[in-house]
């Protein structure tokens, strides 16, 4: 997975039988991987990125339009391949915009810088997703940054809910929860906003061990994605109910109640449309957690064997961090088959201490 330093972030399964993530150069990656083949192309399943061309702007529409349509390409391009295959594209057309933006004035200018912001946001999701989470939060400033200068309020909220979200999958409880305040006080109160405050706040609660708060605020997004008065198009609009127990059933996870968070976990897989193939893997991932503690180490295998299928495509940390946590948990039940086979399958995507 690429990270923001030029580096590349690995999988290493160490000598002690642990899964480990380590940052390398990614030309010693490619000469390691050159020659342990005999000079074979670098296959797609290892690729931190994918160079595309730049883009060629349509002549007869608004340059903002453009980009923007660039940018939704490229979204249901992550959301199919994972962030390898997007991130080096997306901050070329941040570099384009900042071109287009010299020659242009007044209102043109302004939207432009929007679309910059937009972009960044979503930079910060692809380092998310890569598991590089500095470069994710440094994407992430940019975004509130130029949200700001464009005048976009619904924007700076929800990029301040995804700063929230992001501070959760680093276990930074504290950060979560004001982060996810902070939008809430953004957000109309009503609004889809409003809810991925809530639902991100939620998480940083149960990190904190705190039920009651976590559970109220779940409450609160379900009432908010649930009810009639709630805007059909908009930021945020894939946030759902079932969005929100998927959620839940991760914070019900780290709370401890695990059999709960397996149903949580299977209803919002059997929820999501078929095109939301990474989130189901990291849906999976989750729940082969929860049901190592619930049910058995066969089950969670066999879901995490699925996980892993995904997360081969996808290049998904957050796919690859549940795994290698699941990993060291399996260690008592190697023996069982269907342990053997999802941890040889792992292995199999690993590079080894020597």
């Amino acid at each position: 997975m690429a990270l923001m330093s030029g580096e590349v972030r690995v999988g290493c399964r160490t000598s002690d039988g642990k899964i480990i993530f380590v940052a390398m150069p990614r030309r010693a990656l490619l000469r390691g991987i050159t020659a342990a083949v005999g000079g074979a192309v670098l296959s797609g399943n290892a690729a931190p990125s994918l160079q595309m061309a730049p883009p060629a702007l349509s002549p007869d529409v608004n340059p903002v339009e453009n980009m923007r349509t660039l940018r939704r390409s490229l979204a249901e391009c992550d959301n199919v391949l994972g962030p390898r295959n997007v991130i080096a594209t997306a901050q070329g057309h941040i570099r384009l915009v900042q071109h287009l933006r010299r020659e242009a004035n007044g209102r043109d200018r302004r939207d432009l810088l929007q679309v910059q912001a937009e972009y960044a946001e979503f930079c910060s999701w692809l380092y998310q997703d890569s598991g590089d989470h500095p470069a994710a939060q440094y994407w992430a400033d940019r975004a509130v940054d130029w949200s700001n200068g464009a005048g976009d309020a619904d924007l700076t909220t929800y990029v301040m809910a995804r700063k929230s979200q992001l501070a959760g999958d680093m276990q930074e409880s504290l950060d979560a929860v004001d982060l996810a305040d902070a939008a809430q006080r953004l957000a109309h109160p009503d609004s889809r906003l409003s809810a991925m405050g809530a639902v991100y706040g939620a998480h940083g609660h149960a990190l904190l061990g705190d039920e009651l708060s976590s559970q109220r605020a779940y409450d609160q997004a379900l009432v908010l994605v649930s009810g009639e008065h709630e805007e059909a198009i908009g930021r945020g609009r894939w946030m759902n109910a079932a969005y929100v127990e998927a959620q839940r059933a991760r914070s019900l996870s780290a709370l401890g109640h695990h059999e709960a968070a397996v149903i949580g976990f299977e209803r919002a897989i059997r929820a999501l449309p078929a095109s939301y193939r990474r989130d189901r893997g990291v849906y999976l991932a989750r729940s082969a957690v929860a049901q190592l503690h619930a049910v058995g180490p066969e089950l969670a295998a066999a879901t995490a064997t699925e996980a892993l299928s995904i997360g081969a495509v996808t290049g998904s940390a957050r796919i690859f961090s549940e795994l290698a946590a699941l990993d060291a948990l399996l260690q008592p039940w190697r023996a069982v088959s269907e342990v053997s086979q999802f941890q040889a399958a792992l292995d199999s995507m690993m590079f080894h201490e020597v």
